[in-house]
């Protein structure tokens, strides 16, 4: 059994907890996976206000007259 699997059955649910993921940097697991959510839900925000800028710009301003698309 690897050294990783043996210390995961010892400590069970503690496992990976409050740990630091670089030990001169303060974050703990936890807050590492709260960025990663955060991080990725800002990263999906962001793609639907492209598409929603790229929608307008192709279709809706060119269809109400504001500006014409060069092709």
């Amino acid at each position: 059994m690897g050294e990783a699997k043996r210390r995961k059955s010892t400590l069970g649910e503690q496992y990976g907890e409050d740990t630091r993921i670089l030990p001169w940097v303060p974050i703990t697991k936890s807050q590492a996976e709260l960025f990663v959510s955060l991080t990725t839900r800002g990263a999906w925000i962001g793609i639907g206000l492209m598409f929603a800028a790229w929608v307008t710009i192709r279709f809706i301003g060119p269809a109400f007259g504001w500006w014409q698309v060069v092709d």
